[in-house]
């Protein structure tokens, strides 16, 4: 077991000598376990809001919680743990990650009520954040330059794979065990991992490290918290009401003392000189702008397999697998990591974004509802998922040194989180403006489409909801897979525009 600190490496030294890590790709392995099972938790619970509403007496508002709270304490936290990965040691806070989300799946499973298990979920998205940003950094300090794009596609892919195997996941498990198991299942896992990272992961970390930054930790958290909560909140409270207008106003206000406070203090945790960077800027605007529109029309389109195509959530979640199967086929083959070798980041990420917005505008408006148009349709969106995604970390990790890889994955996880949150609220209230304005007049106040069927009082005005509520999500996913193709070619010509400069 090795525990001294590593430099990061930088490829094969001049003596033809090999310093690559030992064991890398079963650490990688270790490393994307690890990822799925935080990635798949985010969207876990979407299968199991009928049981939890009946056996812990839930509120919709307590539902809303313990599905978001995960995602909200994640998402404040991301900048803090990739700066405590780089100070303290991206080993130990790999371990500290899974130790927390390990006691907090545990609480979660054994929770007797809303509050309970809102508690616990918020626990398990602290370790969710130490684990997003400890296990690309990790990565990015065990595979040298000749290896790294392949191990952040894998990486990406395991994102992927987590994402789509939530609904399917937590339906199989709903089918045979009761809704704890759910979490306890991730008890194992991170037990296996927990050992694995302590055998197998060397430390590392930032050679001078400085202080803790707490001025820096506090504002960064209250002011992603705000603006996250904000965006999750809007579309159901409304984007002028005080609670969500005063959680917008306060974060961005703490975020922009939170930049006066990293310009003026002696070891910052987030170095702003980065943002002088164009190729760093470029990346990250490219993660926000992409993850907004493929989150977003992704999201749509598990509305449209549920309410149009009539498939219960988990089988939903079944479907889309050929989704993130084909993005872990073309990683672990290597073909994504060879187009990008070949086609350079910013035009990887063009072609990516491109295919992406094909596959979703071939789903929308196939003249065929047959799953043998679906199919292609998230084969093509998967390969070019498996192609843009990997691109556009190795983008923000590659504009920044490698002794502050915890910082980048902490801005890289932070702009995704924002830019998927975005995504989600921005297309979701698109669809629901379309669909009150197609609504008949008497069923005009539903606040959803199963509400305005419910509320239908004859064959012909529930067929009116169906057609309407099928549009909106037409116009929904259009608008999805322009953003897509926009943003994608908004992050390319922002990163070839950088190169041009260098």
């Amino acid at each position: 077991m090795t525990t001294a600190a590593i430099e990061p490496p930088a490829g094969a030294p001049a003596d033809g000598a090999d310093t690559r890590v030992p064991g890398r790709w079963l650490i990688l392995a270790v490393l994307c376990l690890a990822q799925v099972t935080v990635v798949l938790d985010n969207t876990v619970l979407t299968v199991a809001i009928p049981v939890l509403t009946t056996e812990l007496a839930a509120s919709t508002a307590d539902v809303q919680w313990m599905i978001n709270a995960y995602a909200l304490v994640q998402c404040g936290l991301l900048l803090s743990a990739g700066s405590a990965a780089d100070r303290y040691g991206r080993r130990r806070m790999l371990l500290a990650g899974l130790v927390l989300f390990g006691l907090g799946s545990l609480a979660a499973g054994l929770a007797q009520s809303g509050g309970q298990l809102i508690a616990a979920r918020a626990g398990m998205g602290i370790g969710g954040a130490l684990l997003v940003t400890a296990t690309l950094a990790v990565a990015m300090q065990v595979f040298d330059d000749a290896e790294r794009s392949r191990a952040i596609g894998l990486w990406a892919a395991a994102s992927a794979l987590g994402f789509a195997a939530g609904p399917p996941f937590g339906g199989l498990v709903l089918a045979h065990l009761p809704w704890g198991a759910i979490f306890l299942v991730n008890v194992p896992i991170v037990l296996v991992c927990l050992v694995a990272a302590w055998v197998l992961v060397p430390e590392s970390r930032q050679p001078a490290g400085g202080r803790l930054d707490l001025g820096g930790v506090l504002l960064s958290t209250a002011g992603l918290t705000g603006v996250v909560y904000a965006i999750i909140a809007g579309p159901e409270h409304g984007w002028l009401a005080t609670p969500v207008l005063g959680a917008a106003v306060a974060g961005v206000l703490l975020l922009a003392a939170f930049v006066v406070w990293e310009r003026r203090t002696a070891d910052p945790m987030l170095d702003m000189h980065f943002f002088r960077n164009p190729r760093f800027v470029g990346a990250v605007s490219g993660v926000v702008l992409i993850t907004f529109g493929a989150t977003g029309a992704l999201f749509l389109l598990t509305q449209h397999l549920q309410f149009v195509r009539g498939y219960p959530a988990w089988e939903a979640g079944l479907r889309m697998m050929p989704f993130a199967l084909s993005i872990v086929l073309l990683n672990v083959g290597g073909v994504a990591a060879r187009v990008i070798r070949r086609l350079g980041l910013a035009w990887s990420i063009a072609l990516g974004m491109t295919l992406l917005a094909g596959g979703l505008t071939l789903i929308t408006h196939a003249p065929s509802d047959g799953y043998g148009v679906l199919l292609p349709g998230l084969l093509v969106m998967g390969a070019g998922c498996a192609v843009a995604n990997p691109a556009i970390v190795e983008a923000v990790m590659s504009a920044i040194p490698p002794e502050k890889a915890g910082a980048g994955a902490g801005v890289d996880g932070t702009m995704t989180e924002v830019g998927s949150s975005l995504g989600i609220a921005v297309l979701g209230a698109i669809l629901n403006a379309r669909f009150a304005a197609l609504l008949p007049a008497a069923l005009a106040g539903a606040g959803s489409f199963p509400a305005a069927l419910a509320a239908a009082r004859s064959e012909s005005e529930r067929a009116i909801v169906s057609d309407s509520f099928r549009s909106a999500l037409e116009t929904g996913q259009t608008v999805g897979a322009l953003a897509v193709f926009a943003g994608g070619c908004v992050a390319a010509a922002l990163l070839l525009r950088a190169e041009r400069a260098d």
